[in-house]
């Protein structure tokens, strides 16, 4: 007897039904991460305007320095999706568990950069005489959560490249509240200050790190799989994560870059491009949501040998960031009236961030397409071509933003030269999409 063919509308349901499962608990994981500073900072904001800087200051160098090993999370997702689609669940946490040890190798050698190196680096941001103590202690005291940290980051890897993204997302929102009721009693009801603050942020992190691998030992022991540190898989892992390193410096510099540029135009050019920046990073989230389920189910499909079912929702995925960014572009044309009076009442600030919020809006479908096919390759494992691309666009974009100044155009130029820079990620992205050669099936790349 002939088995019916699959219809086409069939297929796109079914891919819309896993793409939604799983990027919207991710969405809801990634705002839960932002919150955590957010909280903080209006816990510590009562202290004064100098306990606040001194969070500010600490707050951006932990942020950069646990930022930087996301590979732990999007490498892990990727290699766990494999081995699942392979169906060697066993093997799928093993290979998470060398991403937790590699996690745990690299919190070390953090903590040992940053305990003595701390004033040093409050120093190297400009910290005025005032807030430096407070962002000092608070850097010294979080940082010995920053292993923790990382564990969170590479036990997210594995859960998402189990299909899971529920259990990050409640782990998100308890860490969450946790962190905020120990901030508030340890600032305030045991007097600590700065430093409670700092040891609430600790005990938070190490409390969802410990739910994670809790979670994640339950599964090994089901299934078989060894807990020991293994030196040849954790050093694959290493080597699996460091073109994503690559690419997330890159990444890192230009924004870095952008800032710099802005800096030089003016103080309500700077004003309005961290407003913009801070709104560019919130859509960023809901578009990686996306991307994030591209990781899990792209390494599912070629883990499992099919390169057709992942070359089909890639291109559904395509079609998702297009409509979300043409949604989310919308909405920030609709809401600029509203959503500048909410950061500034300085007219110049408006002024200056009116016509770059339109730049912003019109290049959401881009940044569509750019953080889908991103995710794509990232869980086709095709990290040394992500770290080309990035490479490329840095060179691409540095020049474009440099001459901002000389030329004119303000921030709106500005603004066009970060949509340059998006758009020369979704060409090279694009390319490879298209050339086929990221689609390698079997249990490893």
């Amino acid at each position: 007897m002939t088995q019916a063919p699959v219809r086409p509308a069939a297929v796109r349901r079914r891919h819309d039904r896993e793409i939604v499962a799983l990027a919207v608990p991710a969405f809801g994981a990634l705002v839960a991460e932002p919150l955590f500073v957010m909280a903080d900072s209006a816990i510590v904001g009562h202290l004064g305007t100098a306990q606040l800087a001194g969070l500010g200051i600490a707050s951006a160098l932990l942020t950069t320095a646990v930022s930087v090993f996301v590979f732990l999370a999007y490498a892990t997702t990727a290699a766990v999706a494999r081995r699942v689609g392979a169906g060697d669940l066993q093997a799928a946490i093993r290979q998470g568990m060398d991403g937790v040890w590699l996690a745990l190798l690299i919190g070390a050698a953090v903590i040992a950069v940053v305990l003595p190196g701390a004033p040093g680096l409050v120093d190297l941001f400009g910290a005025s005489p005032t807030a430096a103590p407070y962002a000092t202690t608070y850097l010294r005291i979080s940082s010995l959560g920053i292993p923790a940290m990382l564990v969170v980051l590479a036990a997210t890897g594995i859960l998402r490249g189990l299909q899971d993204t529920r259990t990050p997302l409640y782990v998100a929102i308890g860490g969450f509240v946790a962190n905020a009721v120990l901030n508030a009693g340890l600032v305030y009801g045991a007097g600590l200050g700065v430093a409670g603050s700092a040891w609430g942020t600790v005990i938070a992190q190490c409390g969802m790190a410990a739910v994670y691998l809790a979670v994640v030992v339950r599964g090994a022991r089901r299934h078989g799989a060894s807990l020991r540190p293994d030196v040849a898989g954790i050093r694959a892992c290493a080597q699996a994560g460091a073109p994503l390193l690559v690419r997330t410096l890159s990444l890192r510099a230009i924004l870095m870059i952008a800032t710099a540029v802005a800096a030089r135009l003016g103080d309500a050019d700077i004003a309005a491009h961290q407003i913009i920046l801070s709104l560019w990073s919130l859509l960023a989230f809901a578009l990686d949501a996306i991307a994030i389920a591209g990781q899990a189910i792209i390494g599912r499909y070629l883990g499992a040998g099919d390169a057709q079912g992942a070359r089909a929702v890639c291109r559904r995925m395509v079609q998702w960031g297009v409509a979300v960014g043409l949604v989310l572009g919308l909405l920030v044309i609709v809401t600029r009236p509203v959503f500048l009076p909410l950061f500034t009442s300085d007219s110049p600030v408006r002024e200056a961030a009116l016509p770059a919020l339109l730049v912003v809006a019109l290049s959401q479908p881009v940044c569509g397409i750019v953080f889908v096919l991103d995710g794509v390759l990232m869980g086709a494992g095709d990290g040394p071509y992500l770290a080309w691309a990035m490479l490329v666009t840095l060179a691409v974009f540095t020049p474009a933003a440099v001459l901002v100044p000389a030329l004119g155009g303000g921030l709106t130029a500005l603004w066009g030269a970060m949509t340059l820079m998006m758009t020369v990620r979704m060409i090279t992205l694009w390319l490879r999409t298209r050339s086929g050669r990221w689609l390698v099936t079997g249990a490893a790349r």
